[in-house]
């Protein structure tokens, strides 16, 4: 459990006490209280407006399904604990800063910080959330840097039929994203027939698995699950590419290469957000990637991906509901009260 202290270690003065979300062990969270410490030079205090629960990883942190293998690269930038549990887990985070370099006071940022009523980071931690994009839409844009980040992988073409399987938030993001370039004829591949009025309200095409069309230029797989990554394959045209943005945890993935795999040279590629895409790492950064995702975000088709809200005293029942799959939802946001 943090103490007094900040993340950086500072003595706690006399900005009181904010509360934070903790997984405790596998599939038991809770509320903590946290010290924050003075800001020193260069630092901004933030007090969250509202944060959102990135659904897929979330849940499988608030299961205990990170592999041990791989717990040091699933770290979240001001992560605290480690996996399976206590840990403090989250980076979808909109606030306003309260104190800090006077071009950022009173504005409204995102940072990837965990679900906590207010906290202390360095200024270059935080983006500026442009004008006319709202708190609960900002918090969207994790999810839309992994998915800026997949296309700079797959390298789209004018023209191209993309089918992108699995209609989460990351798939959603992809899919409006892809509606943008010029003749790409989008469908969202899904299970949940519900799904077909967000694709509606993205502007793109809707097909259950059984019904979806063939010889696709491209797939975008989002379902992490084997039977999405094979009916991926299967979606594609000879020569065709699926860019995989599924993180399985410690689920085996199955899949059968045999029929068309190997005569029509298919190919399996993975897109991971954690370090810009090499096909623009030499002209990008990482902080680019994100003011990028954040102008995307004036869109406001993307406010079908916010399909529920509730109180951030609530959230360890929220996450838990998730993770049973008792609670539908795309984008879960979270809700601050002054009084926290």
């Amino acid at each position: 459990m943090r103490d007094a202290r900040g993340h950086d270690g500072h003595e706690a003065l006399d900005r009181g006490v904010a509360h934070a979300f903790w997984v405790r062990a596998p599939g038991h969270g809770e509320i903590r209280p946290v010290g924050l410490p003075e800001p020193g030079p260069g630092e901004v205090v933030v007090r969250t407006v509202r944060s959102g629960i990135s659904r897929g990883t979330e849940t499988l942190v608030f299961r205990g399904g990170v592999p041990a293998a791989e717990r040091a690269r699933m770290r979240a930038p001001f992560q605290e604990g480690d996996f399976p549990g206590p840990v403090k887990y989250g980076y979808l985070n909109v606030g306003e800063v309260e104190d800090g370099p006077p071009e950022l006071c009173g504005r409204t940022v995102f940072c990837l910080y965990p679900h906590q009523t207010s906290y202390v980071v360095p200024a270059a931690a935080v983006s500026v959330v442009p004008e006319g994009v709202p708190p609960a839409r900002a918090v969207l844009a994790g999810t839309i840097e992994t998915a800026v980040n997949a296309l700079w992988d797959a390298c789209p073409l004018v023209g191209d039929r993309v089918a992108v399987v699995g209609a989460g938030m990351v798939g959603c993001c992809v899919a409006r994203l892809l509606r943008r370039f010029p003749a790409v004829r989008v469908t969202l591949v899904d299970v949940d027939k519900g799904r077909a009025d967000v694709a509606d309200a993205l502007g793109v095409d809707f097909a259950l698995p059984e019904d979806a069309a063939g010889g696709r230029d491209l797939v975008v797989h989002t379902s992490a699950t084997s039977a999405g990554l094979q009916r991926s394959l299967e979606l594609l045209a000879p020569e065709g590419t699926v860019v995989d943005l599924s993180w399985y945890g410690d689920t085996e993935v199955r899949l059968s290469l045999g029929g068309a795999f190997h005569a029509g040279r298919l190919g399996i590629r993975s897109s991971q957000v954690g370090t810009v895409s090499p096909a623009r790492a030499a002209r990008r950064t990482a902080a680019d990637r994100l003011a990028l995702a954040l102008d995307l975000l004036r869109d406001p088709a993307f406010d079908a991906l916010l399909t529920g809200e509730s109180r951030f005293d609530e959230l360890p029942e929220v996450l838990a509901g998730l993770a049973a799959g008792n609670l539908p939802a795309l984008c879960h946001t979270i809700t601050y009260e002054e009084d926290h």
